[in-house]
Protein backbone atom coordinates (compact mmCIF):
# COMPACT_ATOMS: atom_id res chain seq x y z
CA UNK A 1 0.00 0.00 0.00
CA UNK A 2 1.29 3.47 -0.84
CA UNK A 3 1.66 6.25 1.70
CA UNK A 4 -1.12 8.12 -0.13
CA UNK A 5 -3.46 5.13 0.22
CA UNK A 6 -2.54 4.76 3.90
CA UNK A 7 -3.30 8.45 4.50
CA UNK A 8 -6.72 8.15 2.87
CA UNK A 9 -7.56 5.07 4.97
CA UNK A 10 -6.32 6.71 8.18
CA UNK A 11 -8.36 9.84 7.51
CA UNK A 12 -11.49 7.90 6.57
CA UNK A 13 -11.30 5.98 9.85
CA UNK A 14 -10.58 9.08 11.97
CA UNK A 15 -13.88 9.88 13.69
CA UNK A 16 -13.31 13.38 15.07
CA UNK A 17 -13.11 16.82 13.46
CA UNK A 18 -15.48 15.76 10.68
CA UNK A 19 -15.33 18.93 8.56
CA UNK A 20 -11.56 19.22 8.79
CA UNK A 21 -11.13 15.52 8.06
CA UNK A 22 -13.23 15.96 4.92
CA UNK A 23 -11.08 18.94 3.88
CA UNK A 24 -8.01 16.69 4.12
CA UNK A 25 -9.70 13.99 2.02
CA UNK A 26 -10.86 16.56 -0.55
CA UNK A 27 -7.34 17.96 -0.77
CA UNK A 28 -5.85 14.52 -1.39
CA UNK A 29 -8.54 13.70 -3.98
CA UNK A 30 -7.69 16.91 -5.84
CA UNK A 31 -3.92 16.53 -5.46
CA UNK A 32 -2.47 13.05 -6.01
CA UNK A 33 0.88 14.57 -5.00
CA UNK A 34 -0.62 15.99 -1.79
CA UNK A 35 1.62 13.87 0.44
CA UNK A 36 4.79 15.61 -0.72
CA UNK A 37 6.50 18.90 0.03
CA UNK A 38 6.56 19.62 -3.71
CA UNK A 39 2.76 20.07 -3.73
CA UNK A 40 2.54 23.84 -3.38
CA UNK A 41 -1.24 23.77 -2.87
CA UNK A 42 -0.47 22.17 0.50
CA UNK A 43 0.68 18.80 1.70
CA UNK A 44 0.09 16.27 4.44
CA UNK A 45 2.60 16.21 7.28
CA UNK A 46 2.94 13.87 10.25
CA UNK A 47 3.79 14.97 13.77
CA UNK A 48 3.89 13.49 17.24
CA UNK A 49 3.77 14.88 20.74
CA UNK A 50 6.41 13.15 22.87
CA UNK A 51 4.84 12.59 26.26
CA UNK A 52 6.05 11.16 29.55
CA UNK A 53 2.81 10.55 31.49
CA UNK A 54 4.60 9.18 34.57
CA UNK A 55 6.48 12.47 34.99
CA UNK A 56 3.56 14.62 33.73
CA UNK A 57 5.59 16.28 31.01
CA UNK A 58 5.99 16.71 27.25
CA UNK A 59 9.07 17.24 25.11
CA UNK A 60 8.89 20.24 22.79
CA UNK A 61 11.30 21.49 20.18
CA UNK A 62 12.11 25.13 19.53
CA UNK A 63 11.70 25.02 15.76
CA UNK A 64 14.68 26.50 13.96
CA UNK A 65 12.73 28.28 11.19
CA UNK A 66 9.52 29.18 13.01
CA UNK A 67 11.13 29.92 16.39
CA UNK A 68 8.15 28.40 18.17
CA UNK A 69 7.88 25.57 20.71
CA UNK A 70 6.19 22.72 18.84
CA UNK A 71 5.72 18.95 18.86
CA UNK A 72 8.10 16.90 16.72
CA UNK A 73 7.12 16.39 13.12
CA UNK A 74 7.44 17.28 9.52
CA UNK A 75 7.32 16.16 5.95
CA UNK A 76 6.67 12.65 4.79
CA UNK A 77 9.58 10.93 3.05
CA UNK A 78 9.51 8.47 0.13
CA UNK A 79 10.59 5.61 2.43
CA UNK A 80 7.61 6.16 4.78
CA UNK A 81 4.96 3.49 4.29
CA UNK A 82 2.39 4.93 6.70
CA UNK A 83 1.53 8.15 8.49
CA UNK A 84 2.22 6.42 11.81
CA UNK A 85 5.68 5.44 10.59
CA UNK A 86 6.35 9.01 9.40
CA UNK A 87 5.25 10.49 12.74
CA UNK A 88 7.34 8.01 14.73
CA UNK A 89 10.37 8.58 12.48
CA UNK A 90 10.09 12.36 12.87
CA UNK A 91 9.68 12.10 16.65
CA UNK A 92 12.70 9.81 16.94
CA UNK A 93 14.90 11.94 14.65
CA UNK A 94 14.01 15.24 16.30
CA UNK A 95 14.05 14.05 19.91
CA UNK A 96 17.03 11.72 19.71
CA UNK A 97 15.07 9.26 21.88
CA UNK A 98 15.02 5.61 20.89
CA UNK A 99 12.24 3.33 22.02
CA UNK A 100 9.35 5.75 21.50
CA UNK A 101 6.01 3.99 21.08
CA UNK A 102 2.87 5.30 19.44
CA UNK A 103 -0.11 5.92 21.67
CA UNK A 104 -2.71 3.42 20.39
CA UNK A 105 -5.81 4.55 18.56
CA UNK A 106 -4.43 6.36 15.52
CA UNK A 107 -4.17 10.13 15.14
CA UNK A 108 -4.97 12.25 18.16
CA UNK A 109 -5.87 15.39 16.17
CA UNK A 110 -5.73 17.10 12.82
CA UNK A 111 -4.34 20.61 12.47
CA UNK A 112 -4.33 22.57 9.21
CA UNK A 113 -2.16 25.67 9.34
CA UNK A 114 -0.67 28.16 6.88
CA UNK A 115 3.04 28.09 6.13
CA UNK A 116 5.35 30.52 4.32
CA UNK A 117 5.53 30.40 0.48
CA UNK A 118 6.05 28.71 -1.87
CA UNK A 119 3.63 26.28 -0.23
CA UNK A 120 0.34 27.39 1.28
CA UNK A 121 -0.48 25.02 4.10
CA UNK A 122 0.28 21.89 6.06
CA UNK A 123 -2.40 19.30 6.60
CA UNK A 124 -0.86 17.92 9.79
CA UNK A 125 -1.92 14.51 11.09
CA UNK A 126 -0.98 14.56 14.76
CA UNK A 127 -0.08 11.52 16.84
CA UNK A 128 1.28 11.07 20.35
CA UNK A 129 4.24 8.91 21.33
CA UNK A 130 5.17 7.63 24.76
CA UNK A 131 8.72 8.15 25.96
CA UNK A 132 10.36 5.16 27.62
CA UNK A 133 11.35 5.44 31.30
CA UNK A 134 14.56 7.42 31.73
CA UNK A 135 14.43 8.82 28.19
CA UNK A 136 17.24 11.24 27.40
CA UNK A 137 16.71 13.66 24.55
CA UNK A 138 19.35 14.82 22.08
CA UNK A 139 18.89 18.00 20.08
CA UNK A 140 18.86 17.68 16.29
CA UNK A 141 20.04 20.16 13.69
CA UNK A 142 16.38 21.07 13.03
CA UNK A 143 15.98 22.61 16.49
CA UNK A 144 17.27 25.57 18.38
CA UNK A 145 16.42 23.88 21.66
CA UNK A 146 14.71 20.77 23.00
CA UNK A 147 13.14 20.76 26.44
CA UNK A 148 10.76 18.85 28.72
CA UNK A 149 7.86 20.94 30.01
CA UNK A 150 5.46 19.99 32.81
CA UNK A 151 1.89 19.97 31.49
CA UNK A 152 0.99 23.16 33.37
CA UNK A 153 3.89 25.11 31.81
CA UNK A 154 2.95 24.37 28.19
CA UNK A 155 0.39 27.21 27.91
CA UNK A 156 3.14 29.75 28.68
CA UNK A 157 5.39 28.60 25.81
CA UNK A 158 3.29 26.98 23.09
CA UNK A 159 0.49 28.05 20.77
CA UNK A 160 -3.11 26.84 20.74
CA UNK A 161 -2.45 23.96 18.36
CA UNK A 162 0.05 22.40 20.77
CA UNK A 163 -2.30 22.98 23.70
CA UNK A 164 -5.18 21.26 21.86
CA UNK A 165 -2.88 18.35 21.01
CA UNK A 166 -1.77 18.03 24.62
CA UNK A 167 -5.39 18.14 25.87
CA UNK A 168 -6.49 15.50 23.35
CA UNK A 169 -3.50 13.30 24.20
CA UNK A 170 -4.16 13.51 27.92
CA UNK A 171 -7.83 12.68 27.36
CA UNK A 172 -6.82 9.58 25.43
CA UNK A 173 -4.40 8.46 28.16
Amino acid sequence: MSLYDDAVLVLKSYEDQTDLRQAYLDHLAAHPDGMWKSCHAGHVTASALVIDPEQGRVLLTLHKKLRMWLQMGGHCEPEDTSLEEAALREATEESGITGLTLLPGGPVRLDRHPIPPPCHCHYDVQYAVLAPPGAVQEISDESLDLRWFPYDEVPAVADESVLRLLEATRARL
